[in-house]
């Protein structure tokens, strides 16, 4: 009875850890229009959403120089 109970608690603790990956936000991908279609590095996403710039990136977004690492394309 005790081997049971440690699998169904293994298995549902294997389930929780699997639904709380794939449950995470997805970084946005990079949008197909004219402007993003020269982007190579993260030094031509920093052009426009650089600070100061056209479209700056919030305060809270994760490491602004790591960009293509999260963000792809469709």
């Amino acid at each position: 009875m005790k081997k049971n109970l440690f699998l169904l608690i293994f298995i549902f603790a294997v389930l929780a850890v699997l639904f709380f990956l794939s449950s995470r936000k997805q970084a946005p991908l990079i949008p197909t229009d004219v402007s993003h279609q020269h982007i190579v590095n993260n030094e031509t996403c920093i052009e426009c959403h650089g600070p100061g710039k056209k479209a700056p990136l919030k305060a809270s977004h994760p490491p602004k120089e790591q960009c293509l690492i999260c963000h792809k394309y469709k």
